[in-house]
C-alpha cells in the first residue's frame, strides 16, 4: 500500500484525446519525495532542451505535494510545472486553496498534460471518470466566472476547478492559472495551459489518503495545531507587522502599510516615497479595507486567514491573495481603492499580480520619455488610473501595443529598440521582480536573487530574520527560544550581526555565513514544494510551526518512508540540483545570475564576485554554476552528469563550461 501518496498519476495526451492512468515509481519518491522534485525528475527525462515552451512537446505538470490530502495543517499547495514562455527556463508555480487535496482524493497525484487540444477544452475529473469536455461556450470568460460556471454545468458546486482568463487563452506570457483563493501565476504557467487549449481543470474527489503511522502522525498535526495557537497569541517583537506572526503572511489583516509604501518602489520600481506614510493615508486605507473586504479566508485544512474577500463598489467579489494587495496601487501611484478594484479585473483576466503592474507602469514610463509616442497609443485615456485600465485591456487582448508588452518587460523592450532596455531595469532571468530596492548591498539576498530559480524573492527568503535587532539583548531574547535552526552556528549568527560597524552588511554575515543562510532557507523553500506545504507555516516566517526537526517525522509516519534530517537535506539538495541541471541544459549560465545594476544603491564587485564563487563551491558547482560530475555522482544523478558530458556542458576529464555562457543566446 502506498502511503500518503496514491501512486498513480494523470497522464493526458491533448492531441490524440487519451487518458491514462499511470502507477508511479516509489523509489521516485523515495528519492525526490514528490511535488515539485517528481515534476523535475519527469521533466528531465521527457522535455529535452530543445523543446520551446509552446510546442506539443512541452508538459504542464499539476501536482498536489506529497502530504496533500492528510491531516497535516496547511498542506494543501499544487505545484504547476513546465517550460516558461518568458524565461525559456524550468517554471514552478504554486497555489493554495483546495485543489490539490481534491485531487489526491480522486486518486491521483499529478495530472501530467502533453500535446495540444485542436478546440479548447476543460477536464472534468470525478474519481475513476475523466473527461475531454468542450469548452467553447467558456472562450474569453474570466477565469473565476469560468469556474462558477462549470461547477453550474456540471452540478457539481464542490468541485474545484482551476481555471485560466482571456490572458491564459491569448498566451500572454505572465498570465496566471486561477483557482478561487489562490492563483500560480509567476513565470507564464497560465500562457502554457492556454497553448494547450485547456480553458480549466475541474476535480471532484471523495476517496480517501491513508497514512502510515495514523497515532504518531496525528500527534504531530496536533503539536503543529498547538504551536500556531501559541504564536498567534505571542506575536515577534521587533520586526515588522507582517513579519510578526504565521501566515503567507496575513498582508489582509494588516491596515499599517508604512514599511511597505516607504520601502518599496513606486511606478516602475524606479521611485522611493520613505515620507509616504502619514496619519491621513492611514484612516482613508484603513476605510478603504473595511468598506471593501467582506471577510477573512483560509485555504484547505488551515487556520490562517491569510486571504480576504473584496468587494469593490460596483464589481464582484473576488478573493486578494496578501501581495497583490499593493501591488497596481503603487505602479500607478494611486490609492488603494483603485489597487482593489483593478485587482479584480487583473485577476478575472488571469495575470500575475507582482508582473503585470510593472508592465504597464513601463509601458507608460516610455510613453512619458518620448520612447513610444501617441501612435502607439490610440485612444488612450488621459487620466493616470485610466491608462492602466487601458494598457490591461490591450496587454490581456495582445491588441496593438498589448501584444509587444504581453511578452513582458524584458522582450517587449528587445523589441522596441530606442533605448528601452534602460528602462526594463528590475528584471533577473527576464522576468520581473518584486520592486524592493534598497541602499546598501545585503550578501544573503544577493545570492538569493542572485541564484534562485524560482524567480520569486519572497519564496526564498525565509526563517532567518532579514535585519539585525538594534540592540544585543534583544538578539539574545530572540535565540533563546529559536528552536527551528538547523544548526546551532544560526544563532550566534543572528547575535553577532548589528546594524552598524565592522558586523554589518555588506561584509557580515560574511561570505560564509550568507552561503549558510542562504542554503537553509532555500533549503526549506524546496521541502515545503516537495511535500505541497504552505510556505507560510514553514519556509517564510520566523519561528514556524514546521522545520528541520519535525519535517522528517512528518514523512516517516506520513508516507511511510524512513526519513531523517540527513536524509530529507540530501532529497531536497538531489531535486533541487536537478531543477538547477535542467535550466543549466537549457542554456542558463553565470551571466545570467546577476540582480539588475541599480538593485542596491551602493555595489561591490569584488564581493559579489567572491559570494557567487564561494555559494558554487558550497552547492558543489563548478565556476560557471554547473553542478559537477563529483557532486552529481554523490546525489546519484549520474544521469545527469552523462548528459552533460555528451552535450558538451561538462567535458569528462574536467568540470569545465561549455563555450555556451548565458542563456542570452536566444532563439527569439
Amino acid at each position: 500500500m502506498r502511503y500518503a501518496e496514491t501512486g498513480f498519476n494523470l497522464e493526458i495526451d491533448l492531441t490524440r484525446g487519451n487518458i491514462e492512468r499511470v502507477e508511479t515509481d516509489p523509489r521516485d519518491t523515495e528519492l525526490y519525495l514528490g511535488g515539485l522534485g517528481t515534476n523535475a525528475k519527469i521533466l528531465w527525462d521527457r522535455v529535452p532542451p530543445e523543446v520551446e515552451p509552446f510546442s506539443p512537446d512541452n508538459l504542464l505538470i499539476f501536482s498536489a505535494g506529497l502530504l496533500c490530502g492528510t491531516p497535516a495543517t496547511g498542506c494543501n499547495r499544487t505545484i504547476v510545472s513546465t517550460i516558461s514562455p518568458q524565461t525559456e527556463l524550468m517554471a514552478f508555480s504554486m497555489m493554495g486553496g483546495f485543489w490539490a487535496p481534491e485531487l489526491k482524493y480522486a486518486g491521483y497525484d499529478k495530472v501530467v498534460l502533453r500535446g495540444k487540444s485542436p478546440n479548447l477544452i476543460y477536464l472534468w475529473i470525478n474519481n475513476d471518470k475523466v473527461e475531454i469536455r468542450d469548452a467553447s461556450h467558456l472562450q474569453g470568460k474570466g477565469a473565476i466566472e469560468t469556474a462558477e460556471l462549470i461547477q453550474d454545468e456540471l452540478n457539481e458546486p464542490k468541485a474545484q476547478v482551476a481555471a485560466i482568463g482571456l490572458a491564459g487563452e491569448n498566451r500572454v506570457y505572465f498570465a496566471s492559472i486561477e483557482q478561487g483563493r489562490s492563483s500560480a501565476s509567476r513565470l507564464g504557467v497560465g500562457a502554457v495551459m492556454g497553448d494547450k487549449g485547456i480553458k480549466a481543470i475541474a476535480v471532484r474527489g471523495t476517496k480517501d489518503i491513508n497514512v502510515a503511522q495514523p497515532a504518531e502522525f496525528m500527534e504531530l498535526c496536533n503539536e503543529v495545531l498547538e504551536y500556531i495557537k501559541f504564536r498567534n497569541e505571542n506575536p515577534i517583537p521587533g520586526v515588522m507587522t507582517i513579519l510578526q506572526g504565521l501566515g503567507s503572511p496575513q498582508e489582509m489583516a494588516t491596515h499599517d502599510e508604512k514599511w511597505h509604501t516607504e520601502n518599496f518602489m513606486w511606478g516602475n520600481s524606479r521611485v522611493r516615497r520613505r515620507d509616504f506614510w502619514n496619519e491621513e493615508i492611514a484612516k482613508e486605507w484603513k476605510e478603504t479595507m473595511e468598506s471593501m473586504q467582506t471577510r477573512l479566508i483560509s485555504c484547505y485544512n488551515c487556520p490562517m486567514k491569510c486571504g480576504a474577500t473584496i468587494t469593490p463598489t460596483g464589481q464582484p467579489t473576488y478573493m486578494m491573495k496578501c501581495f497583490s494587495k499593493l501591488t497596481y496601487t503603487m505602479a500607478a501611484m494611486s490609492d488603494l481603492e483603485f489597487g482593489f478594484k483593478i485587482a479584480g479585473l487583473a485577476q478575472e483576466y488571469g495575470v500575475d499580480g507582482y508582473s503585470t503592474p510593472q508592465v504597464m507602469a513601463f509601458a507608460l514610463e516610455l510613453y512619458e520619455n518620448g520612447i513610444l509616442t501617441d501612435d502607439d497609443f490610440p485612444g488612450m485615456p488621459s487620466d493616470n488610473e485610466g491608462r492602466f485600465y487601458w494598457l490591461l485591456d490591450r496587454i490581456v487582448r495582445r491588441e496593438g501595443i498589448g501584444d509587444v508588452l504581453a511578452n513582458g518587460t524584458y522582450w517587449a523592450a528587445k523589441e522596441i529598440g530606442k533605448g528601452a532596455k534602460e528602462y526594463a531595469h528590475n528584471t533577473i532571468k527576464k522576468h520581473e521582480q518584486l520592486p524592493l530596492k534598497l541602499s546598501m548591498l545585503n550578501p544573503v539576498y544577493f545570492l538569493m536573487y542572485s541564484t534562485g530559480e524560482k524567480i520569486n524573492i519572497t519564496q526564498i527568503e525565509g526563517q532567518f530574520p532579514q535585519a539585525p535587532y538594534p540592540k544585543r539583548e534583544h538578539r539574545e531574547a530572540f535565540v533563546k527560544d529559536w528552536f527551528q535552526v538547523p544548526d546551532e552556528k544560526f544563532k550566534q549568527y543572528f547575535l553577532d550581526w548589528e546594524p552598524r560597524g565592522e558586523n554589518s552588511n555588506p561584509y557580515y554575515p560574511t561570505v560564509q555565513m550568507s552561503c549558510d543562510i542562504v542554503d537553509w532557507q532555500e533549503r526549506m523553500h524546496y521541502i515545503d514544494d516537495a511535500l505541497g506545504m504552505c510556505s507560510g507555516l514553514s519556509s517564510f516566517p520566523l519561528k514556524p510551526p514546521y522545520h528541520m526537526h519535525n519535517y522528517p517525522k512528518f514523512i516517516s509516519a506520513g508516507a511511510g518512508i524512513e526519513m531523517d534530517e540527513d536524509k530529507l537535506t540530501q532529497a531536497a539538495k538531489r531535486y533541487r540540483t536537478l531543477v538547477r541541471a535542467i535550466n543549466i541544459r537549457r542554456g542558463m549560465r553565470r551571466a545570467d545570475e546577476k540582480p539588475p545594476e541599480d538593485h542596491w544603491k551602493k555595489r561591490f564587485p569584488e564581493l559579489e564576485k567572491e559570494l557567487l564563487d564561494t555559494y558554487y563551491k558550497f552547492k558543489g558547482w563548478n565556476n560557471d554554476g554547473i553542478p559537477a560530475k563529483e557532486s552529481l555522482h554523490e546525489l546519484g544523478l549520474d544521469y545527469v552528469a552523462e548528459d552533460f558530458v555528451q552535450r558538451g556542458i561538462l567535458t569528462d576529464s574536467e568540470d569545465a563550461p561549455s563555450k555556451e555562457t548565458s542563456a542570452e543566446t536566444e532563439k527569439k
